[in-house]
């Protein structure tokens, strides 16, 4: 993270700029991504797509990403970005079928390089496959700033949930990724490789340093209670409310609630198939000599005689 010389994390201002964004929910994996656009310009970006995938045929479509270029071309939008705020493991990323469809920069942190090379080696993906994020077109570092038209975007290292996690403030709106849930939802687990359940408090209170007015838009919700899905909250609603994080809670009692609670958490189902795609930008593991294409699951306890 940046920082100043007293090595406390430079403090984050947003924009008094609202940009227009639009959910889409998939009810398959229980991800928003967003369309977030410049009013004045017509530019805008998408955040976290979704590729449809049935784990079970090996079949993949697209009509969530083609219900974003339906609503990008319908409004006559410009895309400039494709972000990814980290490599999730819940589901695989469109981005290069958008890029093809519409254009734009596929954009990730900088570090996804660790997370490169973390899974690199848990799927044996040998030397083909380069550890340095050259898959994307823009690596961000912590306060990095771009523009979507006359909107200012600025990334916030995030770290927590995974080495990569990158927030992003625009204009008035913070797309805060995994890092942090709806309220009622609490935050993201931390126990994946490269997970800090510390480093993860320490992330979410650089975001609730923002002020409470400041709109916070989440990737996932599950629509606890039977609740109706949401996804926009604010910086105040999760100081005050949130079940993990809210009220004062201390950063030892975050990261003993953490820590227990991830212990008695199951793989999300499409962790294989989705860690594979999203450490490419998106794109497919090479086709083997048959000119099919196939996703790894490597076998505990174990080794090949």
């Amino acid at each position: 993270m940046s920082s100043d010389q007293s090595g406390t994390p430079e403090v984050i201002r947003p924009e008094v700029t609202r940009p227009e964004v639009t959910g889409f929910f998939d009810p398959a994996t229980n991800t928003i991504s967003y369309v977030v656009a410049d009013p004045e310009s017509a530019a805008c970006a998408i955040i976290d797509s979704v590729l449809d995938f049935d784990y079970a045929s090996g079949a993949v479509s697209y009509q969530q990403a083609d219900q974003i270029i339906d609503y990008v071309t319908t409004n006559k939008l410009t895309t400039e970005w494709l972000i990814e705020n980290h490599v999730h493991a819940d589901h695989l990323s469109a981005a290069p079928y958008l890029q093809e469809k519409l254009g734009g920069k596929i954009g990730i942190s900088r570090d996804i390089a660790s997370v490169q090379d973390i899974f690199g080696k848990v799927f044996n993906a040998g030397t083909e496959f380069q550890r340095d994020g050259s898959q994307f077109d823009q690596l961000f570092e912590d306060a990095d700033r771009y523009q979507i038209g006359n909107l200012t975007g600025q990334a916030i290292h995030v770290p927590g949930h995974t080495p990569a996690c990158m927030a992003h403030l625009i204009g008035d709106a913070v797309f805060v990724g995994d890092t942090l849930f709806m309220p009622d939802g609490g935050t993201a687990r931390a126990d994946f490789p490269g997970g800090d359940a510390r480093l993860l408090y320490r992330s979410i209170q650089r975001i609730l340093a923002l002020p409470d007015a400041t709109r916070l838009f989440v990737c996932h919700d599950y629509g606890p209670g039977g609740r109706d899905f949401a996804w926009e909250t604010t910086v105040g609603a999760q100081k005050a409310d949130n079940i993990h994080i809210g009220g004062g809670t201390s950063e030892d009692e975050f990261v003993a609630m953490r820590t227990k609670r991830d212990s008695e958490l199951g793989m999300p189902k499409l962790i294989m198939p989705s860690i594979q795609v999203n450490m490419r930008a998106g794109h497919m593991p090479p086709a083997e000599e048959n000119g099919d294409i196939y996703f790894k699951v490597p076998v505990s306890g174990l080794r090949g005689e």
